[in-house]
């Protein structure tokens, strides 16, 4: 089996808009509610907190769950396997992004992020739940929460753990990716209009 499957595999698994389909069961369109994204925290804010712990774990898994299947089915430990496995897991937050199926119009990459990278460098991801943690309930604010996180694991992932070159190449590109995604949060951050996490809209 040629290596090209692993990367397509985990595109499609990261294209499957659970969130949005779960809202789709509850007869909610999250493009037309909340912030417009089809991502687990207007998912929460639209269906509540039930729906968006279930899309938050799916979306997770779609990241997961790919790079898990080419970490077992590549063999030997080389950097052509590493970055086969690295590039599955970008295809995964991709797909989750910019999802054919919405009309490449996906959600902000941080739950399928932590899926795959969960898979890959577990401690740098534990570093990044805490600051999470403590910033989004220091402010209030889930985007915040999600930018500090993926500032967090940039550094995280070259200090704690000894991590391939591709795994760390990964991590830098698809934080940057989530922070990209979150260019309208900060602009509404910068002018005081972003909502707080159990807000409407």
């Amino acid at each position: 089996m040629t290596d090209w499957p692993y990367p397509l595999l985990g595109f499609l698994s990261g294209s499957v808009p659970w969130s949005y389909l779960l809202g789709r069961m509850r007869g909610v369109d999250l493009r037309k509610v909340g912030s417009g994204n089809v991502g687990a925290t207007n998912l929460f804010r639209s269906c509540g907190w039930k729906a968006g712990v279930a899309g938050l774990l799916l979306d997770a898994l779609k990241g997961y769950l790919p790079v898990l299947v080419a970490l077992g089915g590549l063999p030997g430990v080389d950097h052509a396997r590493d970055w086969t496995v690295a590039a599955t897991g970008a295809a995964a937050v991709l797909g989750h992004v910019f999802t054919p199926w919405l009309g490449f119009r996906g959600g902000k990459g941080v739950a399928t992020t932590l899926g795959v990278l969960l898979g890959l460098c577990p401690l740098a991801v534990l570093a990044g739940l805490v600051v999470f943690i403590v910033v989004q309930r220091l402010s209030g604010y889930v985007s915040l929460g999600s930018l500090a996180a993926a500032a967090t694991m940039v550094p995280a992932v070259f200090v704690l753990g000894e991590y391939s070159v591709p795994v760390k190449v990964l991590v830098c590109v698809v934080a940057a990716l989530v922070i990209l995604r979150h260019r309208s949060n900060i602009r509404r951050l910068a002018a005081g209009e972003e909502n707080r996490f159990g807000a409407e809209g």
